[in-house]
């Protein structure tokens, strides 16, 4: 039987019953056939010899009664899809929550196209949604080919939920790779060589311009990715993390991509637990994904208009199948940090103050933007811990000892709020940007002081972490209670890992820099045997770890919303204690 086949009525003689074949896969050489049959409201599968293709009875020929029968069944099942009875339920490894199951029925309600944004709060399972709306639809026969964009850290995440919990086996395609897939593939298009494919974002988003390409180069470029991508014939796309595609303007390339792609497939699913952000604009050009003609403007993103298209969730809502909380109430704390006993350290502080104070001001009056970012850092840094304004000067000053001519080109500032503090502080000093006046000595002065202050002992902060462990430790009545740390810079980490694991204490530690195969081990050994993991905001990206409901924010930030990301990492689905935050 083809694939051209399914979707086809058949009679099942293991049932005696017609029904409807909703998809073809071979095992072991032999095909088998899922069969929906509307007669039992449930699939199951067939093999060949089970199967009768003609739609009928076998010994019924052609007759009227037999026709009248078949027609009545079909009858049934267009009644069951009016009705939104579900299919990817019954059919999953998973036994949905009944917020996902208001999610899917909201979601699969529309006898159009389905074009949502799926919005619940960090942690209650949006790729379970997900993949319950892609498996429901295709049952239906109205999906096959789907694709499913996200950032690089949560690819893997994203095949192993979809093969274990949806039995949907998602090829991760990366286009620098495509020459090699060309040689294994007789597609002229590669993204068409597979009906169910995972990408990067970032890897597909097209580019303006890049040093020492031309323009056919960059054309060919984008060609291959983003053009190639959007004419492969998708039923389906879902993007993940969808804020990251809103842009800051009309221009940017990853909203172009998701422009592109969203006018290119009739069904889109937008993935984010914090779509807006406080910024109407970006939320509008979210909004306009899916459907441009009913957001063309910020003044048409309003409530009414907008609750049809979003299936959203908060903690406080969710409840179990019983119909009690799903999430216990959160204890949280603000801790201050007194600067007694370490007055250099505030000297320091105080010193790399005004130095910012001073840089600050003179690149806004000089229109050096990338410059005021370097100095926001700064005070970031400093805050953070001494080690990292330490390791942050030492760059300054070698960038700044180097003979002239350094770049004073800043990137256009994509990805730029969804990068952690580690990401941005590289970001700008790989621009090597040029001395302000008199910056080298200030910076000099400033190291000096930063390695006399790091040489004398601990900062004010790491000692505060250490009692307020020790505290938590006695309240929980467990010395080996396991501790969630972020902190912004990987220097800052470095410190609190010698720090802690000098006071007896075993650490992991977890960044953006770090490959899969190491963030994986890491989280193994934080879920078995290690009491604490320091992870900054970029490492702790896509983590499940509701075996640890103690976290402590070492820095705090400068994304409001980052703060509820990192929370959720521990209270999410399956967390059984109350999750306690400082």
């Amino acid at each position: 039987m083809s694939a051209s086949e399914e979707a086809a009525w058949i009679w099942s003689r293991t049932q005696r019953a017609p029904g409807k074949i909703v998809e073809v896969d071979e095992l072991w050489g032999q095909q088998r056939y899922r069969v929906w049959l509307p007669s039992l409201n449930t699939v199951l599968l067939h093999r060949e010899e089970e199967i009768s293709f003609n739609g009928l009875e076998p010994g019924a020929g052609s007759t009227a009664g037999s026709r009248e029968k078949f027609a009545a069944v079909a009858g049934r099942l267009v009644d069951l899809l009016n009705d939104d009875k579900l299919l990817s339920p019954l059919d999953a490894a998973v036994i949905p929550l009944p917020h996902q199951i208001r999610a899917l029925q909201k979601v699969v309600s529309n006898p159009g196209k389905v074009r949502y944004l799926m919005a619940d709060e960090v942690g209650l399972g949006k790729t379970i949604e997900a993949g319950l709306v892609i498996r429901e639809l295709k049952l239906r026969g109205l999906v096959k080919r789907v694709l499913i964009l996200a950032p690089k850290g949560l690819i893997p995440q994203w095949i192993v939920e979809m093969k274990e919990r949806f039995g949907e086996d998602f090829r991760h395609f990366d286009p620098a790779q495509f020459k090699a897939y060309r040689q294994i593939s007789e597609e002229e298009n590669v993204w068409k060589s597979h009906d169910r494919v995972i990408c990067s974002m970032d890897a597909v988003k097209p580019l303006e311009n890049r040093k020492g390409w031309d323009r056919d180069r960059i054309e060919n470029f984008n060609r291959e990715r983003i053009l190639g991508l959007a004419s492969a014939g998708w039923d389906m796309i879902v993007i993940d993390e969808a804020h990251r595609v809103a842009g800051s303007a009309d221009t940017v390339a990853r909203h172009v991509m998701a422009k592109t792609l969203a006018q290119a497939a009739p069904n889109l699913l937008l993935l984010s637990a914090t779509p807006h952000q406080g910024k109407t604009d970006a939320f509008q050009r979210l909004m306009s994904l899916l459907d441009a003609e009913a957001f063309p403007d910020e003044g048409s993103v309003t409530r009414d208009r907008v609750a049809p298209f979003i299936a959203r969730t908060e903690k406080s809502q969710a409840v179990n199948h019983d119909g009690s909380p799903l999430f216990k109430p959160r204890m949280t704390k603000l801790v201050g940090v007194s600067w007694e006993g370490h007055e250099a350290q505030r000297e320091l502080y105080d010193a790399v103050t005004e130095y910012v104070r001073e840089g600050y001001n003179q690149a806004m009056h000089e229109k050096k933007t990338f410059i005021g970012f370097l100095m926001v850092l700064m005070q970031r840094l400093v805050s953070s811990s001494t080690r990292a304004i330490a390791a942050t000067l030492e760059r300054r000053l070698a960038i700044l000892s180097e003979p002239t001519g350094q770049l004073e080109l800043f990137p256009d500032g994509e990805g730029w709020e969804e990068m952690d503090g580690q990401e941005q502080l590289d970001t700008v000093l790989d621009q090597r940007i040029k001395a302000q006046d008199n910056e080298k000595d200030e910076v000099r002065v400033l190291l000096e002081a930063a390695r006399k202050v790091e040489a004398s002992g601990p900062d004010a902060k790491a000692k505060a972490l250490l009692e307020w462990i020790y505290k938590m430790q006695e309240e929980e009545q467990d010395p080996q209670l396991k501790i969630l740390i972020f902190t912004e810079f990987v220097p800052t980490q470095a410190m609190l890992a010698e720090f802690l694991e000098s006071r007896g204490m075993s650490v992991v530690c977890l960044n953006g820099s770090m490959a899969l195969e190491e963030r994986k081990s890491v989280q193994r050994r934080f879920s078995e045997n290690t009491q604490i993991m320091i992870s900054t905001d970029a490492g702790g990206e896509g983590l499940n770890l509701q075996f640890c409901h103690v976290i402590i924010n070492f820095d705090l930030g400068w994304r409001p919303m980052a703060l509820e990301q990192r929370i959720g990492r521990i209270d999410r689905i399956g967390q059984k204690n109350v999750v306690k935050a400082l």
